[in-house]
Order: structure tokens, then C-alpha cells, then sequence
């Protein structure tokens, strides 16, 4: 059953249903097929498998030999052709506030600076909403009082991705004024869709393939741009090697950690993730709780202005949706860029229901542009279906997996006793917005990255470190014996 209500359910809703027939329950185990190998002077008859799950490979002279069952990764996940919920539900510890902790002990122990790690945290905006609502704070009061906590447990540095947000939404209106140029030649130069989204990305790699990828943006998202800042640039501006930096993100989704867990994102000169370890909203209440810690009494600190949206003490954020606003800074952008036209507001217009709105252009009774939000699962397969017949009318659309988008991730922090999801939400919704404000094309500090890092690195090296691939995924369906 698809859960539309994200802040009760940890993961996506693409991720726990693709097909009718792939949702794995918890109940049931996910592991690699076992590889057999036939030893000379002997045929295997079978392999069985008993009620524990142990596997036993069972020769014709009757002796059974037990198997070592496989252990999966995230990155197996991603390979994987079915749903991949319960894996990642068992194998999730590998990117966990433990995790974290672990690092942060061995900091302590290690009496060589040159043996420690540095230690980046980057905060998401959505989740510094979510701990707001929580605390009866503002974003920005949850931005210093979290820098204060982090650094006292022995964080280095605190980053916020609405900065690395900045590159996303840039490289997006190139990427579309691009696609939109080449459209008359490409079929699938449009609709452009936006691929910040983790849950889409498994459910498109893996459900559509090669026929819905070529659609995708290639445009990293913010935290896969703060991966390359942090592990480019600050790197270098720190004088540190990447594999002596621990880079750890904290997102409002717990399909983030499989974004991290990407090959793509696997620096093999360095033997180092962008991203080291991805924590939830939740996850970092876990922490305070852990430390008996109220966010409401830790005294504030400065931001760290490196990697931050900040202007003074005030936190900025983009305008738009609360799941990034690709579609308004794209629209805006083109509609001057193409038309000539400059839009102060946009009017969206909401379709089929709330999570799927339509935002359009027109001049002389001719549509220029139209764009549209699409979230959640049943929207998404609607979309995809449209596209498939061909009947698909937008040039752009701004994809989410979870209903209402972002601020509604399963990693979010959960509504308190006498508090409904959605007045939770609607709080959340109303502090991330009070934030005032920025262009990313008037954001110096992003300028002049992409003149003092980028340009230096070469346009290829920059096109690697601001865009990423995506993979169409061959399905297996003998890898698993599921009987429905």
C-alpha cells in the first residue's frame, strides 16, 4: 500500500512501490542471489533454502553444504530490479547518527592532527524548518543554535545547501534554455525534468529506463553540489586531502542516503564519497535527545558564511516551492531569456489536485511556456503515462516522490500529540517561507565560485562536478522467489 502521508513513513513513495508486484515487506529479507560453484567430482543437485532463511547447497551424494549468505550494500540497491524498502531499512545504519558519533570519537582518540578527520556538516533547509517547528524557533535561530551544538560535539565546520541550492537552480536554467533551443531536433529535449529528487531518480532508473532518462535533468542537486564543494574546493582552500574530510548531510529524506551512496558520487582517486553519511531531521533529534539537549537552550553561534546562504544573521532562501523552486526560477528565467518577458509573481493553477499545479506563458492567445509541479506517486505515474503517449504538454516539470514535496520528507520530525500532520506541515510551510528571499544570479559569493574554482578546473571538470548520469536498470526478475 502506497503511504500518502509522509511524515508516518521513512522512505518515498516510489521507493516502496514501483509495480504492483515489487513491494518487498519488512517482513521478508532482500539479499543477493548466491553464487555456486560446482566442485570437481561433484554435481549439485539443488540448493534449499530453510525456514530461517539459511541457504544449503545440496549435492547428489545427499550432503548439504551451508552457504554464506550474501551482504548488500546501497549501492546493491541501486542494482537492484525490485523495490528496494527492506534492504535499505537493514542496511540504513551504514549512514546514521551512530555513524556520525563513531567518527567524532575517533576524532577525540587520535592525539596526531594529521590523523583526525574534518568534520563538515551541511543543513538543509527544509530540515532547519522542520527543527523549528519543533522548538518554537525560526529557521535562522535553528541555523545558529544547531551551529553551536554540532561544533561543541567536535564539528568543524556548518554549511547550509540553500548555498549549494544557488548552483542547482543556475545550472538548471542553462540546462533548459539549452534543451528548449534543440527541441525541434530532440524529441526528448522536453519536457525537462528536474532530478533532485532521489526517490524519482531509483523509480524512473528502474521502472522506465532508457525511455524516460533522456528527459531527466542532469543537474546535481543541492546536496550533491555541496559534495563537490565540499570535497573540490574546500579541500583545497583547507589544504586537506578529500579522504580527510568527513562530509555529512542533514536532509528531510532518508532516500538521500542513497543518493550519496551513488557510484557517481565515488571520488576513486580518493577512495572517499562526496557525501560521507547522510542524517535525517529526526535523526538529529535523536542526537539532542541523546545529549539532553534542548535546541531551545544552546547558545547561538555564528554561521559559518563559506557555504552559506546568510546576509548578516539572517538566513536567505529561494522563492518557490518548498522543495527548491526549480519551477519559478526556471520559468522566470526562460520567459526573459526566450521571450523577453520579466514576471514579478507567478499564478499557478492547481489540476487533478494540490500536488499537481500548472504554471504557464502566454502572449497574443499563443502559449509559450507551460510548466507544471508534479509530486507524489500517483501524480508521477500520470505524468509518465502522458509522456509514453505522447500527450505530455509541458516543457518543464518539477518532480517530487513524496506528496507536498520536501517539506513533507519521511525524515521529517513527527507531529507532537496534540498536533494533526497536516497543521505540522502547514507550520513547517510557513517557516521555511518566512525566510527572506535571493536570486541565485545575484548571489556574488556563487559568482565568483564560478569564476575562481570552476573556470580554473576546466570545462569538462566543471560539467563533472556540477552534473551528474543517470542509468537505466535491466530487471531480474529470478533474483528473488516471492510467491503473491
Amino acid at each position: 500500500m502506497l503511504r500518502q502521508n509522509k511524515m508516518a513513513s521513512h522512505f518515498s513513495g516510489v521507493l516502496q512501490l514501483t509495480d504492483l508486484d515489487d513491494f518487498i515487506t519488512p517482513s521478508q529479507e532482500c539479499v543477493k542471489p548466491v553464487k555456486v560453484e560446482k566442485k570437481p567430482g561433484r554435481s549439485v543437485a539443488k540448493i534449499q533454502i530453510e525456514d530461517d532463511g539459511s541457504y544449503f547447497q545440496v549435492h547428489q551424494d545427499g550432503q548439504k553444504q551451508k552457504l554464506e549468505k550474501a551482504k548488500i550494500t546501497l549501492n546493491d540497491c541501486l542494482a537492484c530490479s525490485g523495490c528496494i524498502t527492506s534492504a535499505e531499512s537493514v542496511l540504513i545504519t551504514q549512514q546514521s547518527h551512530e555513524e556520525l558519533y563513531r567518527v567524532l570519537n575517533h576524532n577525540k582518540q587520535q592525539a596526531s592532527a594529521s590523523e583526525k578527520k574534518v568534520l563538515v556538516v551541511s543543513v538543509s533547509p527544509q530540515s532547519r524548518a522542520s527543527l523549528a517547528a519543533h522548538f518554537g524557533l525560526s529557521s535562522g535561530e535553528v541555523a545558529r543554535r544547531l551551529t553551536s551544538f554540532l561544533k561543541n560535539l567536535g564539528v568543524h565546520n556548518v554549511f547550509d545547501t540553500g548555498f549549494s541550492r544557488s548552483f542547482s537552480l543556475l545550472e538548471s536554467q542553462r540546462e533548459f534554455l539549452e534543451r528548449f533551443r534543440r527541441k525541434d531536433v530532440d524529441k526528448k529535449a522536453l519536457p525537462m525534468l528536474v532530478s533532485a529528487c532521489p526517490g524519482w531518480i531509483c523509480y524512473a532508473e528502474k521502472t522506465h529506463g532508457e525511455f524516460i532518462l533522456p528527459y531527466i535533468s542532469t543537474t546535481r542537486s543541492p546536496q550533491q553540489m555541496m559534495g563537490s564543494l565540499v570535497k573540490s574546493y574546500f579541500a583545497t582552500q583547507k589544504g586537506v586531502s578529500p579522504q580527510n574530510i568527513y562530509h555529512v548531510t542533514v536532509m528531510p529524506c532518508y532516500d538521500k542516503k542513497l543518493e550519496a551512496s551513488r557510484p557517481d558520487f565515488y571520488l576513486g582517486e580518493y577512495e572517499t564519497r562526496e557525501v560521507d553519511c547522510v542524517i535525517t531531521s529526526g535523526e538529529v533529534l535523536k542526537m539532542l535527545e541523546e545529549e539532553n539537549v534542548s535546541l531551545r537552550d544552546v547558545e547561538p553561534a555564528a554561521v559559518d558564511t563559506m557555504f552559506s546562504n546568510v546576509c548578516g544573521e539572517e538566513m536567505l532562501g529561494h522563492a518557490g516551492s518548498g522543495s527548491g523552486g526549480y519551477l519559478h526560477h526556471v520559468f522566470k528565467h526562460a520567459a526573459k531569456q526566450l521571450f523577453g518577458i520579466e514576471l514579478d509573481e507567478l499564478t499557478y493553477k492547481t489540476m487533478k489536485n494540490k500536488d499537481f499545479q500548472e504554471v504557464t506563458l502566454e502572449k497574443d492567445g499563443d502559449v509559450l511556456l507551460r510548466f507544471a509541479t508534479v509530486y507524489g506517486f500517483r501524480n508521477i505515474q500520470n505524468l509518465v503515462q502522458k509522456l509514453k503517449r505522447g500527450k505530455s504538454p509541458y516543457h518543464f516539470v518539477e518532480v517530487m516522490a513524496c506528496p507536498s514535496g520536501c517539506l513533507n520528507g519521511g525524515g521529517q520530525l513527527k507531529p507532537s500529540a496534540d498536533q494533526s500532520n497536516k497543521e505540522l506541515l502547514q507550520l513547517v510551510e510557513e517557516l521555511y517561507h518566512m525566510e527572506r528571499t535571493s536570486a541565485p544570479e545575484e548571489d556574488k559569493q556563487v559568482a565568483e565560485l564560478y569564476h575562481s574554482w570552476l573556470e580554473s578546473v576546466g570545462e569538462e571538470k566543471a560539467k563533472q562536478l556540477l552534473h551528474t548520469q543517470y542509468h537505466a536498470i535491466e530487471k531480474n526478475t529470478t533474483s528473488l522467489s516471492i510467491k503473491w
